[in-house]
């Protein structure tokens, strides 16, 4: 992550991108996923991110590419947190926000393979019996 050697109130989508190493295409995507991030638009329609923005893309970031969450838990951690504030989470509170996710993505994954074990099984029956 780049310094930033000159404060500014506002910044392009592509000097965000630069500043936080973070691809364009995520920026906007991530807009999507995090209605806290939602930058202004000026008269030609062009994002325009404020330095609030860009810590929520830092933290955003941290937790998705560094911490490895998914996008539903960082949404979680993020719930708890406030950027101006710059309060830190503390290891416990972190599991106590997160393991409830997990465990419920684990049992959502557990019962996709559980339908697909069976789906699996029954063409294999069928190929058995054709032979």
């Amino acid at each position: 992550m780049k310094n930033l050697s000159m404060k500014k109130l506002y910044y392009s989508i592509s000097e965000v991108s630069k500043i936080t190493e973070v691809e364009q295409y995520v920026l906007r995507y991530w807009e999507t996923e995090f209605e806290d991030l939602n930058p202004q638009k000026n008269r030609a329609g062009n994002r325009i991110y404020t330095n609030k923005d860009i810590q929520l893309i830092i933290q955003i970031k941290s937790l998705l590419r560094d911490k490895k969450y998914t996008i539903v838990g960082a949404k979680k951690v993020l719930e708890n947190y406030t950027i101006e504030s710059n309060a830190q989470l503390t290891e416990p509170e972190l599991k106590s926000v997160t393991l409830p996710v997990i465990q419920e993505e684990a049992k959502k994954d557990n019962h996709e393979l559980k339908k697909d074990l069976a789906e699996i099984k029954t063409i294999l029956e069928f190929i058995v019996a054709k032979l």
